[in-house]
């Protein structure tokens, strides 16, 4: 066996030194092309993964902070150094081919490689603060595994994390106020999708409200997914309903209805024990799921520090 072919991509943790993929499992993937071509570069499979995770070359274009051209030569650079399609370019979405796929493993693995080979040497012992949003629902269920895997390798950054709604944050994000948000998706192809969360319609069965005539509906701010998709399927089904109670927050919309004033459409993880999920039996619509997404800002771009908490919370929420 070749010297080439007898590395293997490694980090240290401690005294320990973890092995991973060989070049040779590389090379078996490109047909022998890739060390003509130079090998795979970094910022190339970045480009792969946003494009696959973001489901398009602008919104991949976004979430890496290049020109949709650059991102565009760089996935070519990549098909012609592995000499094989990776994505397909549909006319709304793209897609990944079979070879695509493959290598988006050996990409995501070899992302976090770098990053902890980088900590783990010391240069890569990242320093400063950061920014970050997420709604009530998903701090606790969700964000808390996030931080416990940050700080195992980036302990000396100071995170500031900011709990508003979605429609809050976006506008954050957008100002450079927020580097970084979890939030959910208010329009097709805005963000790196993480996964689907289930909305579902919550009352009191100390109360049933949901037995009276016109509905009594607790809503979000108007901005909110939660909130349209509230008023769509109410209107769809053409159930009457009145709008009982507004708040923007969580603890607000839970006090409504364990007062029995309202029903409300909530996030299935933010759903306290003591109420009960209602539909179709109670004459309430099904609802649509909110996909949840992570999105930087553009002042963000090059941050080392933001690019390593984006791709914790990738790594960690990613359920696709």
């Amino acid at each position: 066996m070749s010297t080439a072919h007898s590395v293997r991509a490694a980090v240290y943790r401690g005294n320990l030194i973890v092995l991973k993929y060989t070049i040779e499992d590389l090379n078996r993937l490109s047909r022998g092309s890739m060390t003509k071509a130079g090998g795979l570069q970094l910022d190339w499979l970045r480009v792969l993964v946003a494009i696959i995770d973001s489901g398009s070359l602008s919104a991949a274009a976004l979430q890496v902070h290049r020109s949709q051209g650059a991102v565009s030569v760089q996935l070519a650079n990549l098909e012609k150094a592995t000499g094989q399609k990776l994505v397909y370019r549909g006319p709304r979405r793209s897609a990944p081919t079979a070879a695509g796929l493959q290598l988006l493993g050996y990409a995501r693995q070899i992302l976090a490689l770098h990053a902890e080979a980088y900590a783990a040497m010391g240069a890569g012992q990242l320093t400063g603060r950061i920014r970050v949003g997420v709604p009530d629902d998903y701090a606790a269920p969700y964000f808390t595994p996030v931080l416990q895997a940050f700080s195992r390798t980036h302990n000396a950054v100071h995170v500031e994390l900011s709990c508003e709604q979605s429609s809050a944050l976006i506008p954050e994000v957008r100002s450079g106020e927020i580097d970084l948000a979890v939030v959910s998706r208010h329009r097709a192809h805005y963000g790196t999708v993480l996964f689907e969360e289930p909305l579902v319609w919550v009352g009191s069965s100390r109360h049933a409200a949901w037995r009276r005539t016109p509905l009594p509906v607790a809503l979000y701010e108007a901005a909110s997914f939660a909130h349209k998709e509230a008023v769509r399927a109410l209107r769809l089904n053409g159930i009457p309903h009145r709008v009982a109670y507004n708040s923007a927050s969580l603890a607000g919309q839970i006090a409504a209805v364990d007062s029995g004033l309202a029903v409300a459409v909530l996030t299935r993880c933010s759903l306290p024990n003591h109420l009960v999920v209602l539909g179709p039996k109670q004459g309430l619509p099904l609802l649509k799921n909110v996909d949840v997404v992570a999105v930087r800002s553009r002042a963000s771009a090059g941050n080392p520090v933001v690019d390593a908490m984006h791709d914790t919370v990738v790594q960690t929420l990613r359920r696709i």
